[in-house]
């Protein structure tokens, strides 16, 4: 309950602080490449229920919804903003309406695509699967996409293991740091 009153303070404060910046990014998004501003990725949450989950749209139209690492040449579906909202995390900003909602919180497992079976079916063996996915999390900070499928679950097993109120704040600190440094972060 606690850390659900938490989400919705910071995600309802960071909204209000960063709508301007939203709203210019998703104008630049539009203006420099067809389709939409958002893209709406089917994801896999609490329970292994489906939901969507908002990004600005860093690749084109058309791109294959699979894991971005799965792409034979990513760079070639980037938008011309893809790289940048990439490199510096804007594209999850949209995120922030998962959160106000209750599909997300600020820290848990990352949501698996809806068609990414082997790593639902380990986080469910693990127990994993009965966690809100997060904007951000343990496995996030300890190497992201570039995490075989087996030490991904292993992370966010240990989440599941270790999670408490200084955790979760080590692991925003740590995000931060790491977006700030450009470190894990996708290109």
């Amino acid at each position: 309950m606690l850390k659900r009153l938490l989400d919705l303070f910071l995600a309802l404060c960071t909204a209000v602080l960063l709508a301007f910046p939203i709203l210019i990014i998703a104008t630049l998004v539009r203006l420099t490449s067809r389709g939409p501003a958002l893209y709406w990725s089917d994801r896999v949450g609490k329970g292994n229920t489906n939901f969507r989950m908002p990004k600005f749209r860093s690749m084109r139209v058309g791109t294959p919804t699979v894991a971005t690492h799965l792409l034979q040449d990513p760079k070639t579906f980037l938008t011309p903003l893809g790289s940048f909202l990439r490199k510096t995390s804007l594209d999850e900003l949209p995120q922030l309406w998962s959160i106000l909602k209750g599909e997300m919180s600020f820290v848990g497992p990352r949501p698996a695509l809806f068609n990414q079976y082997d790593l639902i079916a380990l986080r469910t063996v693990r127990g994993v699967h009965d966690l809100v996915p997060g904007l951000t999390g343990w496995a996030q900070i300890n190497g992201r996409d570039e995490l075989p499928i087996p030490e991904k679950v292993k992370l966010d097993a240990e989440y599941l293991r270790q999670r408490s109120f200084g955790f979760d704040l080590k692991i925003l600190w740590l995000t931060v740091v790491k977006v700030l440094r450009r470190e894990d972060v996708s290109h």
